[in-house]
């Protein structure tokens, strides 16, 4: 297999995203997704689900920096060597994503991408700074990076084709993971807030609850832990990973992706080692309010200081089921950013979340969700525990196949 040196902006056009004024309402609309780096998954090929999208008025007013279908998005201001995605359809980006739109006659859209992806840690080697502290790469030194590729369009087919098997394996599995999320939503909707629960008929309602029932709070079902403190001297590339507020997605713990204690470290905070099936919550930042299941792992792992567990009461049976059903609905979403405090950052303390107000249905409802609901949870941890080995291999062959040493 042949390589040839090339610059980033050989693959095609490279566009930059903008941000329509907040005030311009008639720009924004459910057309066309509009994509910022918080929409992103650091493990995901694709980004299904936008916070915003444009109109047709947008459409047309920012008609030159639309990005085609199979463009690579890479982050080059913020989460620079972090985060990136392929666009699924005809989109928008903002300032913070500069989009390779791939000439087709020379490069395949998908090898693109994961070129893009073997080489973030150059892009992230390439900032520049900028004048507010954040990281930053220019559009003209993105654009000027070099990476080896393969000449063959054909060699290029066959090494998207391998990887994009293990990223359609794994986009497979989170779409089974959505499915099972909205299932124990749905029943939630269907119990807690239609009071359509089994034998609902029979039960009489007062002040507005069916009996036995009460407006009660998060605290009343169990407390919230935040983590440990950690120091920036005790991060290391490798040793016992621990869950920081970038780690929490939607719905997700990304255990991939983590920064490193070692042993020493560890054992002082072993009070905060986290455990299979516990679920966390931000605390801070833009991902304030998202909670995730800590999945299958084969090392201890821990919590970092601004991201709360969820722990039972003493003698209290675990919700963990009907909590998370809770906290990943909008209504549950919209109380935490009520309550986030600080103007430059939300954010959240433990004791707020506890008093979040839930409908608390009577010990046996609660005791029958559960049932119903937790083989939901046990299948989601089997699934990300799957998609973890498949990222992994994934990542193992993706230098690999780049720099031949596997032959194809």
């Amino acid at each position: 297999m042949k390589l040839k040196t090339i610059k980033i902006g050989d693959f095609g056009e490279i566009i930059t995203g903008n941000t329509p004024p907040k005030d311009r309402l008639e720009f924004y609309g459910k057309e066309y997704k509009f994509i910022k780096p918080t929409d992103m998954d650091v493990e995901r090929k694709f980004t299904p689900v936008t916070e915003e999208y444009y109109s047709q008025e947008g459409y047309k007013k920012y008609e030159k920096s639309v990005i085609p279908p199979l463009s690579t998005c890479v982050v080059t201001i913020g989460s620079i060597g972090k985060k990136m995605t392929l666009s699924d359809d005809y989109c928008f980006v903002n300032q913070a994503v500069n989009a390779i739109v791939p000439n087709q006659a020379k490069y395949h859209p998908h090898f693109v991408y994961y070129a893009l992806r073997n080489n973030l840690h150059r892009v992230k080697a390439a900032d520049t700074g900028a004048s507010s502290g954040r990281e930053n790469v220019s559009k003209s030194n993105f654009s000027g990076l070099t990476i080896e590729v393969p000449e063959s369009l054909q060699t290029q087919q066959k090494i998207a084709a391998i990887l994009s098997d293990y990223d359609d394996l794994i986009e497979n599995n989170l779409r089974r993971i959505r499915l099972l999320e909205a299932a124990a939503q749905h029943l939630y909707r269907e119990w807690f807030v239609e009071f359509r629960f089994p034998g609902w008929e029979e039960v009489k309602v007062l002040a507005g609850l069916p009996e036995g029932w009460v407006m009660g709070s998060v605290g009343q079902l169990c407390k919230v832990k935040s983590g440990y403190a950690f120091k920036s001297k005790d991060w290391r590339e490798s040793g016992n990973p621990v869950i920081k507020i970038t780690n929490i997605g939607n719905n997700t713990v990304d255990t991939l992706n983590c920064d490193f204690v070692e042993d020493e470290i560890a054992k002082v905070a072993e009070k905060f080692e986290l455990y299979k099936g516990e679920m966390v919550i931000a605390m801070t930042g833009a991902t304030i309010g998202k909670v995730g299941l800590i999945p299958k792992i084969e090392k201890p792992i821990f919590l970092n200081q601004r991201v709360g567990v969820f722990k039972p009461l003493a003698k209290s049976k675990v919700f963990t089921s009907f909590l998370f059903a809770f906290f990943t609905l909008d209504d549950a979403q919209r109380k935490v950013i009520n309550l986030a405090q600080g103007a430059a950052q939300p954010n959240i303390s433990t004791s707020q979340i506890e008093s979040i107000e839930v409908i608390i249905g009577s010990e046996i409802v609660l005791d029958e969700f559960c049932r119903m609901t937790n083989p939901f949870l046990e299948q989601i941890q089997i699934l990300n525990y799957s998609n973890q080995k498949l990222k992994e291999a994934r990542d193992i062959l993706l230098p690999r196949l780049m720099d031949q040493t596997i032959e194809i």
